[in-house]
């Protein structure tokens, strides 16, 4: 599927899907934080980007679908039926302008960074080969490393994608034979190897037409495998773009994660405030 490049800039449109169901943190987009509703607070930051011309939420919820508009801002009603986020923006994008650049911003990442969002707009625009851009962050930790939710990525030298995986990511040969083959012996004696490790964050920036097609295409083998859908574009050929994060963010999946939220906010707060 050859898509590269075929739309050139005209606008650029933030589309932020929020489901109200969730397993660990049910109804968390209207959770508050700071007497806000999550999903305002990433509304606001999604539309701090100076790339951004215009920021829509797209739910399948009448309780989030209300909350957005009576806050008087853009907000679509969606399928319940969409199996992932890729797909809830797929079918805003269906009646956007041909030629959009489309931003997915994750609807539970109240700490997101308009920096991060305009550098992976950016990185999208400059590169007429990039169907799609994401975005990475330093692994600061094995435990990190190891953790499964947490995706890794590997990037090339031309700065595209070359593999996403939960089990990390490059193999650390040389210094893991040092230990015996333990890889984990290694990071924890010698810490400076998890500079060779980078963390995929769930920011997309997409070329309308690429989305439409990429939400046609049947799972893939290695999708199914790992539960990643961006190993279908992989898979299909596509050419993703990989941008350092501006600053670390945190998705809201769990209570601990809300309390951490509004602890952060409140002594950014503070510190402006100073």
């Amino acid at each position: 599927m050859e898509l590269h490049g075929k739309n050139p800039q005209q606008n650029v449109i933030a589309i932020i899907p929020a489901r109200y169901s969730s397993v660990r943190l049910p109804g968390k987009m209207l959770r508050e934080i700071d007497g806000k509703p999550l999903i305002l607070h990433t509304l606001e930051q999604a539309k701090k980007a100076r790339t951004v011309d215009r920021v829509i939420v797209a739910t399948d919820d009448e309780k989030i679908f209300n909350v957005v508009k009576d806050a008087g801002c853009e907000v679509v009603m969606t399928s319940p039926d969409h199996q992932s986020g890729s797909d809830r923006i797929a079918e805003v994008a269906q009646n956007l302008p041909e030629g959009s650049i489309i931003v997915n911003v994750q609807g539970d990442e109240p700490l997101i960074s308009s920096d991060t969002i305009d550098a992976a707009v950016n990185a999208l625009i400059d590169d007429p080969d990039a169907d799609m851009a994401t975005t990475c962050e330093p692994i600061e930790s094995l435990r990190e490393l190891l953790n499964g939710n947490n995706v890794k990525v590997v990037v090339g030298g031309n700065g595209y994608a070359l593999h996403f995986s939960r089990s990390p990511m490059p193999w650390p040969r040389e210094a893991s034979l040092k230990y015996g083959g333990d890889p984990n012996q290694a990071i924890e004696e010698e810490p400076e190897l998890l500079s060779n490790f980078r963390k995929h964050t769930g920011l997309y920036v997409y070329r309308r037409e690429y989305l439409l097609e990429f939400t046609k295409l049947p799972q893939t083998r290695l999708e199914k495998i790992e539960m990643l859908e961006q190993l279908r574009a992989l898979e299909n050929g596509a050419k993703i773009k990989v941008v350092e994060a501006a600053a670390k963010s945190i998705g809201v999946d769990t209570e601990e994660d809300l309390q951490l939220v509004e602890q952060l906010m409140k002594a950014e707060f503070e510190q402006a405030a100073q």
